[in-house]
């Protein structure tokens, strides 16, 4: 009999310590992020890392009371570091078709729109048949590079991939690529915003495809459904707080 008792007192205890772990707040979440793409992600003189993407998930950390830890990657789109744990996330990702073969999602963080931009008197416009024989500019490993090497260039137009967008827009200012495909708000950072940038524009209207995605939301394991909704949670937190409004504003972000 009391060894009995003794086995119903230890499953007791630990069903007690399970369910008050679940109101536990989460301590630390881990999020992996490649900081060479400004004003997204990148480091600042210090060597800090800062951009909206840093600042969105230093936000939702703090509103989950738990400890944001950056994991820094040479590539954003490493699934295999995530399901080897790794990190616990990957901030700042287009949710695609493709990417949703290998992760699960959050509700995307914000939006983005994607432009064709060249040289104002160049002509061009973001359709295969005027690109025919150009050089596209596309940053090595993103969903234009995938959206472009898919759909324009088995129609003739030379996609030319770059691992750096400073490499990239010297190489358009040069001349040596014809016109780049990117998200507005990189773009105007790295040469719209700047003096290099004053012949510059873009042209033609905004590229919509499923391979580019509509938004920029945090990868997941498709296992890890309580932090999806931990973190969808927190962002809404911050909308209604206002914290979310007051991240965003300076980016300039494209509403749709």
């Amino acid at each position: 009999m009391p060894l009995i008792h003794l086995c119903v007192a230890l499953a007791l205890l630990f069903a007690v310590d399970a369910v008050a772990g679940t109101d536990q707040p989460r301590r630390e979440i881990r999020f992996a992020v490649a900081a060479q793409f400004p004003p997204f992600q990148s480091r600042n003189p210090q060597g800090q890392l800062v951009g909206l993407n840093i600042e969105l998930g230093n936000a939702l950390c703090q509103q989950l009371n738990a400890r944001c830890t950056w994991v820094d990657q040479v590539l954003v789109e490493s699934f295999e570091g995530l399901e080897s744990r790794r990190f616990d996330a990957i901030m700042g990702i287009a949710p695609t078709p493709l990417r949703r073969r290998w992760v699960s999602f959050t509700d995307n963080l914000y939006p983005f729109t994607t432009r064709l931009v060249a040289r104002r008197t160049s002509g061009l416009l973001p359709t295969p048949r005027l690109l025919k024989g150009k050089r596209v500019g596309v940053l090595l490993g993103s969903n234009r590079e995938a959206f472009a090497r898919s759909q324009w260039a088995r129609k003739g137009v030379i996609i030319k991939s770059f691992w750096l967008n400073d490499e990239l827009v010297r190489s358009l200012v040069a001349g040596d690529i014809d016109a780049t495909l990117q998200g507005t708000v990189e773009i105007r950072d790295a040469l719209l915003d700047t003096a290099a940038g004053q012949d510059f524009d873009f042209l033609g209207p905004a590229v919509y495809a499923e391979l580019l995605g509509d938004g920029v939301a945090i990868a997941l394991r498709n296992t890890d459904t309580t932090l999806r909704a931990e973190l969808n949670r927190a962002r809404e937190e911050l909308v209604h707080n206002g914290e979310y409004q007051r991240i965003l504003a300076p980016y300039r972000l494209d509403v749709p």
